[in-house]
């Protein structure tokens, strides 16, 4: 016999009566257990009881065996979960059921992907496979969106640039960058200033540092950046001279060497 969606079975005594026979007549049948649950399944000796019309007795033993056909009612639930700082999370199947039921009870629950890592952040399809005490099936599918919400590791740290020949320089992200990781990889970085010239020359200038990481975590740092020049001026010379202080002179006056252009001077951050 088979166990009904409550659980229950039942039987009367005629349904285990295989012909019984009297000469004078069979007065009734009886069975010792006609109702049966959960905890029948499997075989179950079942005594029938055969009384003649004149009170004579006889008895058999029947085998009714119970069983679960049902299948567990399997119910899933949607959830949401984080990745931790190494970039990876693992769920338990409690976290996915809805309340899932069975009558006879539930023994297993069981997932067939537990453990998400950066390559999963997003909705990711998960099936939930329900098994109850009499090995009896069911799944559903449940939606686990990972989100990746801890931004890069970003140390930043202070440098000194040399402005070049024209009076500038130029940095990028990395020069001001101690440490910068993700464990789900960095997209992009910048700062907010990069260029520099001789008026940044004193005053350390302080720029801002952002990184990125692959699903758009973001942090900021601050580094400052010393601006110095090392280039001397290029002074160019006039030729060796020999000169005359003409008669009764006994001085002589030097010419302004730079403005007839015979002496020049150039330097990149100054006149």
């Amino acid at each position: 016999i088979q166990l009904d969606a409550n659980g229950d079975a039942t039987i009367m005594a005629a349904d285990v009566d295989g012909g019984s026979t009297d000469n004078c007549g069979i007065a009734s049948i009886d069975a010792s257990q006609t109702t049966f649950d959960c905890s029948h399944v499997g075989p179950n000796d079942i005594t029938l009881t055969v009384t003649d019309v004149n009170g004579n007795v006889s008895t058999c033993i029947a085998v009714v065996t119970v069983e679960d056909n049902v299948d567990p009612v399997a119910d899933c639930l949607n959830i949401t979960v984080e990745l931790d700082v190494n970039g990876t999370v693992t769920i338990t199947p409690a976290a996915v059921d809805g309340g899932s039921t069975d009558t006879c009870g539930i023994a297993s629950y069981e997932l067939d992907i537990d453990t998400f890592t950066c390559a999963d952040v997003g909705d990711n399809p998960v099936v939930l496979t329900v098994t109850d005490v009499n090995g009896n099936m069911s799944t559903c599918t449940a939606i686990v969106t990972v989100e990746d919400n801890i931004a890069p590791d970003l140390v930043c740290m202070d440098i000194t640039v040399e402005l070049d020949e024209f009076g500038m320089a130029q940095i990028v992200p990395e020069d001001v960058m101690a440490n910068n990781t993700d464990v789900c990889g960095i997209s992009d970085t910048a700062v907010d200033i990069y260029e520099f010239d001789c008026d940044d020359i004193g005053i350390p200038v302080t720029v801002i540092v952002f990184s990125q990481d692959a699903n758009g975590n973001t942090v900021a740092c601050t580094a400052l950046v010393t601006v110095v020049d090392l280039l001397a001026p290029e002074l160019t010379c006039p030729a060796d001279q020999t000169v005359d202080p003409g008669p009764g002179n006994l001085f002589y006056e030097v010419p302004d060497y730079f403005a007839l252009g015979e002496a020049t001077a150039v330097d990149n951050c100054t006149d």
